[in-house]
């Protein structure tokens, strides 16, 4: 699929029913559909083509599901082997040969002293069941209930992943603050703001007059996703490593969205090192099919069978498909070729926050990267941060899909445009990604402008 064909002028049949009829009869929780009013009828790499004939540069990437992109080449055939094959397509937790070759793969790529130590549970196919049973897993382990979580996190939609999330409601899990340089909730920001926060979470865990008890863990996510691509600094990773194991608490990584090379290492705790008790895994593990586990360090394992259990955990064409995209991303490095690339991309997209005053930060780390929309005009914070612009980064997204492009938002006010591009990204598609959106933030950025036309 060409980067430059022309968009038809007119859509097949059909295109507008299938949208009507969407909104007609699916659920007010839907969310993507909303600000992505197409309907995907192919796509391969990074390209989606709609129903409408028009062609998409998809960034979203199935929200970091898709590693290899869409329909890669390595994952259909494993999914046909297994069809051809006759295997079983539902087995409970019954051990396969397509499970084992799968957990054999996985373990291949995890830090040598987890995996040499390992245990693995297959969880529900979403990654939010995942994080459930880390949290059981914790507190089985350490006979204790409460938990800490950071603020801006996000794990998931069921009831204890929301309340380790950043927008919980009636917790009792304790919120500690994250490092977060544009808005370092101390007003100093880099490596002061980042000790001052892991400086936080030692006093109390110390402190007997805290008011918290002692807690069964502690979750966090190496990169911030949802929160709007905030990458946790190295030596603060490595310093809530050296307070969690000093006073026994279980340190539980959630690397749902940062696996598989997204990050430009394979696992996101590799930059900086630490090995964590408990590491949460989903979405790019299945290769773009539904697959959810844990892997966590054996002496945890003391919960009961049955303790954590689900009736799909045995997704056997997700374990084909997530076995041969890893081993493609470690044969291949693709994980080496998203940091490169992730670095090029941030170097453009810091000049273009150079010549865009309402852009107040961009971040990342390999292919997961930021752009904070902020109102240029408005009063600074106390570390000079200005206030945020979701206003005009919908328009932006709404621009950028005018333009053939699907970015996604995020952020505490969802004004941070995310890029999730597929590790198989091309210089030239990361071109015409940048080009885009510099053209749509251009465009957003004029209230009077209409959209440009554009060949897709």
């Amino acid at each position: 699929m060409a980067l430059t064909e022309s968009v038809p002028t007119a859509p097949p049949p059909g295109h507008e029913g299938i949208l009507r009829r969407q909104a007609q009869r699916e659920s007010a929780a839907r969310t993507y559909a909303r600000s992505l009013p197409i309907v995907p009828v192919r796509a391969r790499g990074l390209t989606i083509e709609g129903a409408d004939g028009r062609r998409y540069l998809d960034c979203l990437s199935g929200a970091g599901a898709l590693a290899l992109g869409h329909n890669h080449p390595v994952v259909l055939e494993a999914v046909r082997t297994v069809l051809d094959s006759g295997a079983p397509l539902h087995v409970l937790d019954l051990a396969t040969p397509v499970k084992d070759a799968f957990v054999t793969e996985l373990f291949a790529t995890l830090p040598a002293e987890l995996a040499e130590n390992a245990r693995i549970q297959f969880c529900g196919p979403a990654g939010t069941d995942a994080v459930e049973a880390a949290l059981t897993l914790v507190r089985t382990a350490t006979g204790r209930d409460g938990l800490m979580a950071f603020s801006g996190a996000y794990h998931g939609m069921t009831t204890g992943a929301l309340a380790a999330s950043g927008g919980a409601r009636h917790t009792t899990v304790t919120r500690l603050p994250y490092p977060y340089d544009y808005r370092c909730p101390f007003g100093t920001g880099g490596a002061r703001g980042a000790e001052l926060a892991a400086r936080w979470t030692r006093s109390l865990l110390d402190d007997p007059g805290s008011g918290v008890p002692e807690p069964a863990g502690l979750i966090v996510e190496a990169v911030q996703g949802e929160g709007g691509v905030i990458p946790a600094p190295d030596a603060w990773l490595r310093r809530i490593r050296e307070i969690t194991a000093a006073r026994g608490l279980p340190l539980i990584v959630d690397e749902i969205q940062t696996g598989v090379g997204r990050t430009g290492a394979f696992w996101a705790i590799e930059h900086s090192g630490i090995v964590p008790d408990v590491l949460v895994l989903s979405k790019a593990i299945g290769g773009s099919l539904p697959l959810a586990v844990i892997v966590y360090r054996k002496e945890l394992d003391t919960w009961p069978p049955g303790a954590h259990a689900g009736t799909f955990r045995g997704n056997q064409l997700a374990m084909a498909a997530g076995r041969a995209t890893l081993a493609h991303v470690r044969e291949t490095g693709l994980h080496r070729h998203a940091a490169a690339l992730g670095a090029r991309m941030l170097a453009r997209l810091q000049a273009l926050a150079a010549a865009h005053p309402c852009i107040g930060d961009v971040r990342g780390r390999g292919l997961m990267l930021g752009v904070e929309l902020i109102d240029p005009e408005g009063e600074a914070g106390p570390a000079g941060d200005l206030p945020a612009a979701p206003g005009l980064a919908t328009a932006v997204q709404r621009a950028c899909l005018d333009r053939g492009l699907i970015v996604e938002l995020g952020g505490r006010h969802r004004s941070v445009i995310r890029l999730l591009p597929p590790l198989t990204l091309t210089d030239e598609q990361a071109e015409a990604i940048l080009d885009r959106l510099a053209d749509a933030l251009a465009a957003a950025a004029r209230p009077t402008a209409g959209p440009t036309p554009t060949t897709l």
